[in-house]
């Protein structure tokens, strides 16, 4: 007889609560959990085809090891001893940097991937951090980092109580949100322009966000700092900046005028292709609603003012008084995060604590750009990439200049691939560990948690036991720390995640402002309930976070936060209520949020100072004639759903999209070729006439090129795509942040027969 299990959904950032219908141990359908307190039955296609996914059979379901130059079926113990033989081997040798780890994208989508690449990291010892975070959202992290003295205090835009709001660079209908956790994300929307709200959207594309807007403009792409900087140059010009008591709280206001003196909406308007009364009326509008969200994504970060941008959205968040405010933009309190701190200066924000070897490219919150990977790996010298851990992550489809990338990968002494697949990277590993399923892996988003537009808990366990011969997934990473750390065969994995907690409640008790203060480490280890050490951590964060039980010593100490239900937060509870626990709406949590060295709101840092002057010589520049810009698609999530058929084809094709005008000048055809050229090279793409895209600019969407030899993608590999990122020689980054610049570049295009 079938049974249902429910299941979190780790597909994207929407974490959608499923209910799973499950035949033996096989997932035979999908559907929205209506009684989840998040998502309330919402589902997307990808969440509908979590059977597909799970059963797909080119998911890796044993180790490979690299025997003889080929990968080769293996067990567990001979993948390990082979990571223990080499690794430690190579740091002996060569020293912590000669081993690099690459993060990827559906790191932050499972457990595993949020409780132990720390650890990872910190038993290699290694700076050679790169992540999907320079192909995305650092500049957000960077810009939060400058202005609250923390990289992840990321205001989300209150999409329930708003009254204004202004997207750019976002198409949440098709990419479900990010940096913004919010189920229903369509729903939302529509819901705001029932209300009697104002949805504006800034893309060059009319996406299907666009097309539910009030108002859509469609400025040049990468012009996102300039037309941001002229609403702010409005509001302070005409007088209509009223920060309210964020005043109180910030330093820089008073420069803020001078500083962005020169961006008049007349001096902005030729570089952004809007005219001056439009940017004018925006500002206006933005000014007068009650309350207003200014929320920017990944078509604002991932173009050469990608930090100033994210920097401006949160200056016109301050400026008209809606940063921590309700209806405005507010800070998420997660269930499994610190508890709040009292308020205070803090340790601050600093960018290049240390730079890459090559290009002394610097680093931004640990992490080193991922367009720089390849040169790290293939120029000699002390300090050489010779061994890199990948954990799911396919940065030669991701990255820029795959092609460089891939022969870099070639070379390497040595490399582990932690993921389901034999893909364009993971087919360079000597060792491959495939984790299981999603329906035989536990589940609770930390990551996202953290951007959820409203406050809450949700734990899923397995819906299917673990089939033989399977470790589960946070075993395959406790057995990789104890591999690269020389401690293979000596400690059993438990034993990563009880150091984990003995460490953590050592601090907890340590510390005079804790309500456990002098207590025992061992006695409150012990109370910690869960079958698993990965349970068991859950346990403790949740205890010690803001609405936990704190093992019954006292109130949580940030109790104005806390809310019915998620009061004593512990696992035992939230197990007990497995559709979720609702802790509240979003509330103002400032100044408690702030860790910059003043304790205040630092609106002015000198690194953004330093960066306006470039932002003005843009002013001067001549635009190209034909720009590119990505493009999501929501049954697609860059190159880790291609091999699923119920996510394929339709409308999700790798096409370019040219507007008529652009396709008759340049004699280009639906249904033809056309070779587009850029820094790094050409691709030869079929052409898609079509007027979403406006005049000057072509879309290419990010995350194909599935044609390899030596992977397993039978569905991805049947219709392969172009890679967009070969177009790119990683030469274009935001300085500041270190992101690839992947939207607003130029191009060219030439007719094929």
């Amino acid at each position: 007889m079938p049974r249902t299990a429910l299941r979190i959904c780790p597909l994207c950032e929407a974490t959608c609560g499923l209910t799973l219908t499950i035949e033996g141990t096989a997932v035979t359908g999908a559907r929205g959990d209506r009684d989840d307190v998040f998502s309330r039955g919402f589902i997307c296609p990808k969440g509908a085809a979590f059977g597909a996914l799970d059963a797909d059979p080119d998911r890796l379901r044993t180790p490979l090891v690299r025997r003889d130059g080929r990968l080769q079926e293996a067990t567990w113990e001979e993948a390990y001893e082979a990571i223990a033989a080499a690794v430690p081997a190579l740091v002996q040798e060569y020293g912590a940097q000669s081993v690099g780890v690459v993060l990827g994208n559906p790191n932050v989508h499972t457990m595993a991937g949020a409780l132990y690449p720390p650890l990872l990291l910190k038993a290699l010892g290694t700076r050679n951090l790169f992540t999907a975070s320079t192909l995305d959202q650092m500049p957000k992290h960077v810009s939060s980092g400058l202005l609250f003295g923390d990289p992840f205090a990321i205001p989300v835009p209150d999409l329930d109580r708003t009254d204004f709001l202004l997207l750019l660079g976002a198409n949440p209908v098709e990419s479900n949100g990010s940096l913004c956790t919010a189920p229903d994300f369509p729903g939302r929307l529509k819901a705001l322009r029932a209300r009697g709200g104002t949805l504006v959207v800034v893309d060059p594309r009319r996406t299907r966000t666009a097309k539910l807007a009030d108002r859509h403009l469609a400025p040049r792409p990468g012009s996102d700092a300039l037309l941001l900087a002229a609403l702010a140059h409005t509001l302070l010009a005409e007088k209509l900046a009223a920060p309210g008591t964020l005043e109180e709280q910030t330093d820089g206001l008073g420069e803020l005028a001078e500083a962005l003196g020169s961006f008049t909406p007349e001096a902005v308007a030729p570089a952004c292709d809007l005219t001056a009364a439009e940017i004018r009326d925006l500002a206006r509008e933005l000014a007068a609603a009650p309350t207003a969200a200014v929320y920017g994504r990944i078509g604002s970060c991932t173009v050469e003012y990608g930090t100033l941008a994210s920097w401006l959205v949160d200056v016109l968040n301050i400026l008209t008084g809606n940063l921590d405010r309700p209806g405005g933009v507010l800070f998420p309190l997660p269930a499994a995060g610190p508890r709040p701190r009292p308020a205070g200066p803090g340790k601050g924000f600093t960018l290049g604590r240390w730079r890459s070897r090559v290009s002394g490219h610097p680093e931004a919150k640990a992490e080193l750009p991922i367009a720089a990977l390849a040169e790290e790996i293939e120029t000699p010298g002390e300090g050489r990439i010779r061994a890199l851990i990948a954990i799911a992550a396919n940065p030669v489809l991701s990255a820029p200049d795959g092609r460089r990338l891939d022969a870099a990968l070639a070379g390497l002494d040595f490399m582990v691939s932690i993921d389901p697949y034999l893909n364009e990277t993971s087919r360079h590993a000597h060792v491959v560990l495939p984790p299981p399923p999603p329906s035989q892996s536990a589940h609770h988003d930390f990551a996202f948690n953290g951007f959820a537009i409203r406050n809450q808990a949700r734990y899923t366990r397995p819906a299917v036991p673990l089939e033989a011969g399977r470790l589960d997934e946070c075993e395959i990473h406790a057995r990789l720390v104890l591999a690269v750390s020389g401690m293979y065969g000596s400690a059993a994995p438990r034993a990563v995640d009880d150091m984990v907690i003995q460490g953590a409640l050592a601090k907890e008790t340590a510390d005079p402002r804790s309500p456990l203060h002098g207590q025992d480490p061992a006695r409150l280890a012990g109370l910690l309930t869960g079958e698993s050490g990965p349970e068991r951590r859950l346990d403790l964060m949740l205890r010690l976070g803001p609405y936990g039980d704190r093992f019954g010593a006292g109130s949580a100490p940030d109790a104005g936060a806390s809310a019915g239900t998620g009061e004593g937060l512990s696992l035992e509870r939230l197990l007990a209520h497995p559709h979720g626990i609702d802790l509240g709406p979003l509330r103002p949590r400032l100044p408690r949020v702030l860790r910059t060295r003043s304790g205040r709101i630092e609106l002015l840092p000198d690194p953004i100072t330093a960066e306006l002057p470039r932002l003005r010589a843009a002013l001067a520049d001549r635009p190209a004639a034909l720009v590119l810009v990505g493009r999501r698609h929501l049954r697609s999530n860059n190159s880790w759903l291609h091999n699923v058929p119920a996510l394929t084809g339709g409308s999700n094709r790798c096409t370019l999209q040219v507007h008529p005008q652009d396709a008759g000048r340049l004699g280009l055809t639906t249904g033809g070729l056309a070779r587009i050229t850029a820094d790094g090279g050409s691709l030869e793409v079929p052409v898609e006439v079509t007027d979403a895209v406006r005049t000057g600019v072509v879309s290419l969407p990010h995350g194909w090129g599935h044609d390899r030899d030596g992977t397993r993608l039978s569905v991805a590999s049947a219709a392969p795509g172009a890679n967009v990122n070969q177009l790119l020689d990683g030469s274009r980054l935001d300085p500041l942040s270190g992101t690839a610049v992947l939207n607003g570049f130029p191009v060219e295009l030439t007719p094929l027969p």
